[in-house]
């Protein structure tokens, strides 16, 4: 702007300049001549001024302009000025910035939509750099990377891919990974959906039907050959000793099978909790209390950290409850090879029961909490299973993990 602007003067100057010269070089002899030259030239100079402010202003003008776009400001306008040249150009630049301010506007008020919904999504999401590093995660997407191996098991995806992570044998989760080009290059993105409640639901609906068939068969075969034993028992006559014990054998194997049947049956027909103010305090106090002779058998003691009484208060169903802690203290004893410790901690958040025994091999924590699994060599299956019916009942969330050897917890939290 300042260089054409000084060859404009420049220009005007030394053209007016040899004007006058040339003027006085052929008129001095005729000053009448030479006084309308000086006039004309004058004249000529008030001219160029004219079209130096109507020739520069647009530029200048369009150069304020210029930097306001650059500044991103765009509620910069411009009055017009009487010049139908300038104002045509006035009335494209204010055209122009209207458009810049509407479409600025807009595109905040998608980029603040779209990171409300991002934040607030009940679905995980993960953005990447170029590197694969993580740069932007949503508050569900952050709780879920505090889980051991999940970064890792999100990286070994590809793009396009998708796959169902499972942690504790009880969260399980949809992980589509995909990506988009960012000046140029692949940036992924990843999305996490929870299925648990679909997942567990569908599971209980499969074991619910497999256990009522069996638990009909099973009643319908043992009451009648107990019967028919009973009345073989009943004339001894007829046997000896070792063929009547062995029938004694068969009630009580009989017997044992109705129990393990009706075990199963009770996990079916678990009611809904009825809810009621639960000192957690009292109940863990009891439960400990009831469970100190199984655990002195195992060589094994409780080191427990306990509220007062009244101090902590749930919303719980108070038998339900308790049985689901028995379980748990009953799996952590047993859980132990000789000598042992169980750490109890109530807060009013979590609930941690921590053992010190042999761990949960990693093969098998995806399958903890499944009906019929069991890693005893007489477990029914049914002891964690009960645990997670009772606790997802209550809208509570539990983890059962070995955080290092000698250090397996069973965490509850509170809402």
């Amino acid at each position: 702007m300042m260089k054409l602007r000084t060859k404009y003067i420049l220009f005007v100057g030394i053209l007016h300049g040899l004007a006058l010269m040339l003027s006085y070089y052929i008129f001095r002899e005729n000053m009448a001549l030479f006084f309308f030259s000086e006039v004309v030239i004058l004249l000529s100079l008030v001219v160029a001024w004219r079209l130096y402010g109507q020739l520069l202003q647009p530029l200048k003008t369009l150069m304020q302009g210029i930097e306001a776009m650059q500044d991103k400001d765009f509620s910069v306008k411009f009055r017009k000025t009487g010049s139908l040249e300038m104002d045509q150009l006035i009335d494209v630049y204010n055209r122009m910035m209207d458009e810049l301010r509407k479409e600025r506007t807009l595109q905040e008020q998608q980029h603040f939509f779209l990171e409300k919904l991002i934040q607030t999504s009940p679905t995980g999401i993960i953005i990447m750099d170029f590197d694969d590093q993580v740069v932007q995660v949503n508050p569900r997407a952050e709780q879920l990377l505090k889980k051991d191996r999940f970064l890792e098991q999100v990286r070994a995806l590809r793009s396009g891919e998708s796959g169902i992570l499972s942690f504790s044998g009880v969260d399980a989760y949809k992980v589509q990974k995909s990506h988009f080009i960012d000046r140029g290059f692949p940036r992924h993105f990843v999305m996490i959906e929870e299925l648990t409640g679909e997942i567990l639901k569908a599971e209980k609906k499969v074991y619910e039907k497999v256990i009522r068939m069996m638990a009909h068969e099973v009643n319908n075969t043992i009451g009648p050959v107990n019967s028919i034993i009973a009345s073989t028992l009943r004339a001894p006559a007829s046997l000896d000793v070792q063929h009547t014990e062995a029938l004694e054998v068969a009630i009580h194997r009989n017997q044992h099978l109705n129990t393990f049947m009706r075990n199963f049956a009770e996990l079916v027909k678990l009611p809904a909790p009825s809810k009621k103010p639960t000192d957690l305090g009292r109940v863990l106090s009891s439960v400990v209390k009831l469970m100190e002779l199984k655990a002195a058998e195992h060589e094994v003691r409780f080191v427990a950290e306990l509220p007062q009484e009244g101090e902590l208060m749930l919303m719980a169903d108070e038998l339900q409850l308790e049985q689901a802690l028995i379980n748990i203290l009953k799996n952590s004893i047993e859980a132990m090879d000789g000598k042992g410790t169980i750490h109890i901690t109530a807060t009013q958040r979590q609930l941690v029961i921590t053992d010190t025994g042999k761990g949960i091999p990693a093969g098998e924590a995806a399958h903890i909490f499944s009906p019929f699994y069991s890693t005893k060599p007489n477990g029914q299956g049914i002891g964690l299973t009960l645990v997670r019916e009772v606790l997802l009942s209550h809208g509570w969330v539990f983890s059962l993990e070995t955080a290092a050897p000698g250090d397996t917890r069973f965490t509850i939290q509170f809402p």
